[in-house]
């Protein structure tokens, strides 16, 4: 049986088609993003590094391989979470997107007010601050 010309043409099309757009589409995947937002780095380091003294707290981060920033409040570990937009979320606030992790720092810093950073904040367990420094979550 013979395969009408415009059969194989067409098919032959719509290959190179599928092979080129997923070849771009793999580049584009792999490319790092560019143009993170002003001030994201507060220390001269790399980008997502900052050590600074925020409303009476020195919190830090600096970088890791995963690309989420290792971040501590007052020498304890604060989990930060990468959300599918790009932004951060910390267990201190699970309800509030910040667009670097400096941002979602300062956010939980100002959730907590007064009350000390649990030990258990990095491992999800504690999800907010009570006043007065109580924590709610299975480690309280």
């Amino acid at each position: 049986m013979i395969v009408p010309r415009r059969v194989a043409l067409r098919s032959l099309f719509t290959l190179a088609v599928a092979a080129f757009t997923g070849g771009a589409l793999a580049r584009i995947a792999a490319t790092p993003r560019e143009g993170r937002p002003a001030g994201t780095t507060t220390s001269g380091g790399a980008p997502d590094t900052f050590d600074e003294m925020y409303r009476g707290r020195h919190i830090r981060a600096r970088a890791t391989p995963t690309g989420v920033p290792e971040v501590l409040v007052d020498g304890r570990p604060l989990h930060l979470m990468r959300c599918a937009d790009g932004g951060y979320l910390t267990p201190i606030d699970h309800y509030q997107s910040c667009p670097t992790p400096l941002a979602a720092t300062r956010a939980a810093v100002d959730q907590m007010g007064t009350a000390p950073l649990s030990r258990f904040a990095a491992a999800h367990g504690v999800h907010s601050v009570r006043p007065g420094g109580s924590q709610r979550g299975p480690h309280a």
